[in-house]
């Protein structure tokens, strides 16, 4: 039943990066509900499950925003030190942008989608009202998880069949992450530290990188409406899956 469920999300993945490489022409309202869907799959869906699986404190703060706080610094220093290193030896950037930032989120997006996959198939160990409520809260958001990957991709410059690549490995990470719960069984600590991490590496990406771009030539009232839009929509999500 994981695994069948997991195919759901397979094919919203799809459709999330089909329909972020239809709307070319609109790239700043692209931009605008992208930055919109990470920022709310961060604050309302995975910081919250961070907090509550890695339960431990490490000098009087959680683990988990522990973190989420090294995820976000992380992803920082990996931004720098790869444009640093493509301009010292000359090479091509797009828009100033290191391509290999964008395969490295997009690969931080398929160990995400892989872990949606995990949660589905614990889920349905659990039960099968606790699997049907996780299963609707994942496929959900996978629309917008291939809908970011295809962007993040492209976004750095990145060929369109790296992008396609990527969206198709990001969509195929929950059917392999569901067949695999029926071998392994993760702690809910280390689920929990890994959401976190990756929480504050994809806030990076959001508030650092995707939003400054949907402004940055077309700052229309539109575009902050698609972002609200895109918030709107986890919070929807996540409060039918509850």
């Amino acid at each position: 039943m994981a695994v069948l469920v997991a195919l759901g999300a397979f094919l919203m993945t799809l459709a999330g990066g089909w329909t972020a490489q239809r709307v070319t022409d609109r790239r700043h309202l692209v931009l605008g509900l992208a930055g919109g869907l990470m920022l709310g799959v961060v604050g309302l869906d995975l910081l919250p499950e961070a907090l509550e699986a890695a339960g431990t404190e490490v000098f009087g703060v959680p683990a988990a925003l522990l973190l989420f706080v090294a995820g976000f610094l992380l992803a920082h220093l990996v931004e720098r030190l790869l444009a640093v290193r493509q301009a010292a030896h000359g090479a091509e950037e797009h828009d100033g942008r290191a391509p290999e930032v964008g395969l490295t989120a997009a690969a931080a997006m398929v160990g995400h989608s892989a872990m949606d996959g995990v949660a589905i198939g614990a889920a349905f160990q659990v039960g099968g009202g606790m699997g049907a409520a996780v299963a609707l809260a994942v496929i959900a958001h996978d629309f917008a998880d291939g809908f970011n990957t295809y962007t993040i991709t492209s976004l750095y410059g990145n060929a369109r069949r790296r992008a396609v690549a990527m969206l198709v490995a990001d969509a195929a990470a929950p059917v392999v992450g569901a067949a695999s719960t029926m071998f392994v069984t993760i702690p809910a600590q280390l689920l929990g530290g890994y959401l976190g991490f990756f929480g504050g590496a994809l806030l990076y990406l959001a508030a650092a990188e995707i939003l400054p771009e949907a402004h940055h030539e077309h700052p229309a009232r539109s575009t902050v409406l698609c972002t609200v839009a895109g918030v709107a929509f986890i919070w929807l999500v996540v409060g039918l899956a509850a």
